[in-house]
């Protein structure tokens, strides 16, 4: 009887080994590739919750205040009546840049709106929330979200911003700060509040990470003024994350990173996400490569992105239960 304990054990061991440390190339799908020219490096994505299979994305710092709506082929939609007039294919944008007889689909822009360093986007259900947070020197004083009321994609054009959130974090005084720990790439609405994630770097080095990161909660909504951000928890298990989004139901966070992937379940009490229960997966750069949007095709299926516009699903019963040390 000893002797079947110590093998099934030993069984156990094995299997929960293999389990924790599966290959992310055996359960991630490639679903395709963004291939529309403007979409030039993707950051952020999240999938409406009015409109069936559309899902809305972003470009890095320095492009234009614009969104695209992408259908679930990855193909870009533009309003039907304005079909006539724009490209929605890289190769029709170059003939159209040669004959001048349509123009390169300049998706939708978003009126009193600018990018600095977009990072991120999540919805309500009813609002789209664009982080304008990326803070690479950690010296920025004009961070913030702007809140737009979702378009109809197939049947609007340019947006207006309805506001604009200025936040700081509570704990920064200098600018840049000493440690450099006050730039967000993650941000997800949950229970009537939007939250952050910050990423962080060894101070004066922009390329050299730091482990660790904060979640943060936004508490007011002043459009004249600063909303300080409210520090909810500190997990020191996280490196560099730079996406976030939550499930449909509410009951998962996925947070993604350049290494990995994690998932968390909703806190049973209060918000300390960073600290439930969690599944994580460690991503290969050659496949992965800059790893920086996530969002949810369902309650089970995730969709993770690249800043080179290819996108992959995982189902998140494929990925491995986290235990600590290990």
């Amino acid at each position: 009887m000893r002797l079947f304990r110590y093998l099934m054990a030993s069984l156990c061991c094995v299997s929960l080994s293999l389990f924790v440390f599966a290959d992310a190339d055996q359960l991630l799908e490639k679903t395709g590739s963004v291939t529309f020219g403007p979409i030039s490096e993707m950051s952020g994505i999240v999938k409406s919750k009015q409109y069936d299979d559309v899902y809305w994305v972003h470009n890095d710092s320095g492009d234009k205040p614009r969104l695209f709506a992408l259908d679930a082929n990855w193909k870009v939609i533009i309003p039907p009546f304005l079909k006539s007039g724009y490209a929605s294919t890289s190769e029709q944008h170059a003939k159209s840049e040669a004959d001048s007889k349509m123009k390169g689909w300049p998706g939708n822009t978003i009126e009193a709106a600018s990018n600095i360093d977009w990072e991120d986007i999540t919805t309500d259900g009813d609002m789209l929330y664009v982080a304008d947070m990326g803070n690479n020197g950690n010296a920025r004083r004009d961070l913030g979200v702007y809140v737009i009321p979702e378009p109809n994609p197939t049947a609007t054009k340019d947006i207006r911003a309805l506001k604009f959130l200025p936040v700081r974090f509570p704990s920064q005084q200098r600018y840049p700060a000493r440690n450099w720990h006050y730039d967000t790439e993650s941000i997800f609405h949950s229970d009537g509040s939007l939250y952050f994630i910050s990423k962080h770097r060894q101070p004066g080095k922009i390329d050299s990470w730091e482990q660790g990161a904060v979640l943060y909660r936004l508490d007011s909504e002043f459009t004249d003024r600063y909303n300080l951000l409210t520090e909810v928890e500190r997990s020191d298990e996280i490196l560099v994350p730079t996406g976030a989004d939550l499930s449909p139901d509410g009951r998962h966070l996925a947070v993604i990173c350049y290494k990995d992937v994690w998932v968390f379940s909703k806190p049973k009490i209060g918000d300390r996400w960073l600290s439930a229960p969690a599944r994580r997966l460690s991503l290969d750069y050659k496949q992965m490569k800059t790893s920086e949007a996530v969002t949810w095709v369902d309650d089970h299926t995730l969709v993770l992105g690249n800043e080179e516009r290819d996108l992959f699903t995982v189902s998140i019963s494929d990925i491995p239960v986290f235990i600590s040390g290990k």
